[in-house]
């Protein structure tokens, strides 16, 4: 593994007196895929908001590539890469013009953009639509844009959100094997997800979340010592940890009732 690319120091949000983040302190490094797991409404999405500069925290820093994402803004966006859950795109663009748009706002040197693009949009299996408006790309297609965009400055560090919503299966699996290729390149990868299945095949190391709290954090080897079931999959110790087993308990026994 590389340097700590991604920092957080007692990152913490309040919204009012109610705390959402509560004083998280996580390292990721060059090389590594890094999954954040945690129930609905744990303080995942704020968390990266926080992390990518969206969101200023109530208190505590995050770090990207060694610059204060608060105070260095400018250095850190543009090590960075980000893929929210619900990617925005120019409907009235095609896939080509809007990697155009996105190059030229990260100031990508001209001779190299049509050469990036077109090595892109093979990657993601876009070439015959390439020319084509984005408002008539299935979901899963305007995913695969979003991701080519966010690649196209060739990023040391990517975080995203829930990326293999609305995914098939295939253009899941070659997201995976794009992750892992960026990785083995040297970058941070730092997955939100709640398919636990893929954290466990794709993630070097996860941290998990309930209630703002990051109550564990390890590789998947590392938290079945800590629970102390060898065997179990992610899946089990998740539960585990966040109190789902106890659901899964009342649910049967609601239904038994």
């Amino acid at each position: 593994m590389g340097d700590v690319l991604i920092k957080a120091n007692q990152l913490t949000k309040r919204y009012g007196s109610e705390p959402v983040v509560k004083g998280l302190n996580l390292e990721v490094k060059g090389g590594e895929i890094f999954g954040f797991l945690g129930p609905n409404g744990s303080g995942k999405t704020t968390t990266i908001k926080m992390l990518t500069g969206l969101l200023e925290p109530s208190a505590g820093e995050a770090f990207i590539c060694g610059y204060d994402i608060a105070k260095q803004s400018t250095q850190a966006k543009a090590l960075m890469a980000y893929v929210p859950d619900q990617p925005k795109l120019y409907s009235k663009l095609s896939a080509r013009e809007f990697l155009k748009l996105i190059a030229a706002l990260y100031r990508i040197p001209p001779e190299s953009v049509k050469a990036r693009i077109g090595q892109l949009l093979e990657m993601f299996g876009l070439e015959e639509r390439a020319d084509e408006l984005l408002e008539g790309y299935s979901h899963g297609m305007r995913q695969k844009v979003v991701l080519a965009s966010a690649l196209i400055h060739q990023p040391r560090v990517i975080l995203l959100d829930e990326p293999t919503v609305g995914l098939d299966p295939a253009s899941a699996r070659l997201l995976k094997d794009i992750l892992q290729e960026l990785a083995r390149q040297g970058a941070a990868v730092f997955v939100s997800t709640h398919i636990l299945e893929i954290a466990e095949r794709m993630c070097h190391r996860v941290a998990i979340l309930k209630n703002g709290d990051l109550i564990a954090q390890g590789s998947p080897e590392e938290l079945r010592r800590q629970v102390g079931h060898e065997q179990e999959s992610l899946e089990d110790i998740f539960l585990e940890l966040t109190g789902g087993h106890e659901e899964a308990e009342l649910i049967k026994g609601l239904e038994e009732g």
